[in-house]
């Protein structure tokens, strides 16, 4: 199940984590997020027990401050972290092979 995140979790579970970390920045009114929703529960699936994997969701209504600190214009935008440092940004709508590949890539 992916991680639930929050303007005040964000420091702890991103930015501090060692690992590679996928963040869906989504809200709950857009069309393309509800399609992404159910892909990101799959991957967070193939990556279960890997402790240096970690899958995440932002609602970008709630929680806006780390949404503008990392300029999400729109939704839903994927972004993968390494180390707590954000190395790669998607937008749009992504397959589960693609943000898989991706993850396992930045290893």
């Amino acid at each position: 199940m992916a991680v639930e995140l929050t303007d005040k979790n964000f420091n702890e579970e991103i930015k501090e984590f060692k690992g590679v970390a996928l963040v869906d920045f989504w809200a709950p009114w857009c069309g393309p997020c509800k399609m992404q929703g159910p892909i990101i529960e799959e991957v967070s699936e193939e990556f279960k027990g890997k402790d240096n994997i970690k899958i995440s969701k932002l609602n970008v209504d709630e929680n806006q401050q780390t949404a503008s600190e990392f300029q999400v214009m729109s939704i839903p935008t994927l972004k993968i972290f390494k180390d707590g440092k954000a190395i790669e940004d998607m937008v749009g709508l992504q397959s589960k092979e693609s943000l898989i590949e991706k993850i396992n890539k930045n290893l």
